[in-house]
C-alpha cells in the first residue's frame, strides 16, 4: 500500500459513541461503522466519524484562492461548462479524545475535469488545448458551524487512464503554526456514469477506456471514497461524511508541508 492511500483518522469505538450520544444510539457490530439511530423523539443524525483513506493528489491541483460555491462557470467570462449538475457537500468532522465533533472553519477545495475530460489551470496535450489561463471547476468554501461546505459542480468526465473521480483537499489550522492537510479523491458507481454518459454533452466522447475495476488508484481504497448520489430536481446530490484526528498533527505529524504523490 502507498503512503499517501492509508487512512487518516479513525472511526470511534463503540464505547466512545456511547459515551458521546448515549446508548440510544445503534452501533453496528464489529466495524465501528454507525447507524443512524432512531429515540423516542425522532431520528438523530450522527456526525461523520468515518475514517477516509488519503490518495494522490494528481498533477492538476492549483491553488488559485478561488472562492466559491457554484463552481460550474469560467471566472473570466461567466459562462456555465455544459454537464449534468451535481450539488456536493462535504461534512467535515474532528474526531479525538473520546468525542466527533463538526469541524467549523476547515478549507476545503474540489477540482475536476469537464465532461470533455480536460482540466483548467494547465495545458494538457491528452485532452487537447492550452487552458492555463481559465479557472473552471475549481473553488473552496470553508465549513460552516455544522462542518458543512457545499458545492454545485458537474457529473466529472472523463479521460484515458482514470475511472471517473473529483479531487479534494481539506486544510485547516490545528494551532497556531500547526496546520493538517489530507487529499483524496471521489468516486462514482459505473453503471451510473454509463447512464451519464449516455446523454450529452459526455456521450460526444464516445465509450470510456477506464472503469473502476481496471483503474490502480481506485483498486487500492476507492471502495472507501464511493459517493452516494441520489437524483434531484436538476440533476444529483450527494453528502460525503469525513472525520479527522487532528491529533497527529498537533504532534508535529501530517502537516500542510506534506505533499503527495503526483499521479492522475
Amino acid at each position: 500500500m502507498d503512503s499517501d492511500d492509508i487512512p487518516v483518522g479513525r472511526i470511534l469505538s463503540r464505547r466512545e459513541i456511547m459515551q458521546i450520544f448515549g446508548a440510544a444510539f445503534l452501533v453496528s457490530s464489529g466495524s465501528g461503522a454507525v447507524r443512524q439511530p432512531t429515540s423516542a423523539v425522532g431520528k438523530t443524525t450522527l456526525p461523520p466519524c468515518i475514517v477516509r483513506p488519503e490518495q494522490t493528489e494528481g498533477p492538476f491541483f492549483a491553488d488559485l484562492e478561488l472562492e466559491r460555491s457554484d463552481i460550474r462557470t469560467e471566472p473570466s467570462t461567466g459562462v456555465f461548462l455544459p454537464g449534468l449538475p451535481l450539488e456536493l457537500t462535504f461534512q467535515v468532522s474532528r474526531v479525538g479524545n473520546e468525542e466527533c465533533a463538526p469541524l467549523s472553519g476547515a478549507r476545503v477545495d474540489i477540482w475536476q475535469c469537464d465532461a470533455a475530460g480536460r482540466y483548467s489551470a494547465f495545458q494538457d496535450r491528452r485532452a487537447g488545448g492550452d487552458l492555463r489561463e481559465e479557472k473552471f471547476l475549481r473553488g473552496y468554501q470553508l465549513t460552516d458551524a455544522s462542518g458543512m461546505a457545499r458545492f454545485m459542480t458537474i457529473y466529472p468526465g472523463w479521460y484515458r487512464g482514470r475511472a471517473v473521480h473529483i479531487h479534494f483537499k481539506i486544510r485547516t489550522e490545528v494551532s497556531p503554526g500547526s496546520a493538517y492537510e489530507f487529499t483524496s479523491q471521489l468516486y462514482f458507481d459505473d453503471a451510473l456514469s454509463d447512464q451519464v454518459y449516455a446523454e450529452a454533452p459526455y456521450a460526444a466522447r464516445g465509450a470510456r477506456a477506464t472503469r473502476n475495476s481496471n483503474d490502480g488508484i481506485f483498486r487500492r481504497t476507492g471502495d472507501n471514497l464511493m459517493l452516494d448520489l441520489s437524483p434531484n430536481d436538476e440533476g444529483y446530490q450527494a453528502t460525503f461524511g469525513i472525520g479527522l484526528d487532528l491529533s497527529d498533527a498537533d504532534a508535529g505529524g501530517r502537516d500542510s508541508n506534506r505533499r503527495s504523490r503526483r499521479s492522475n
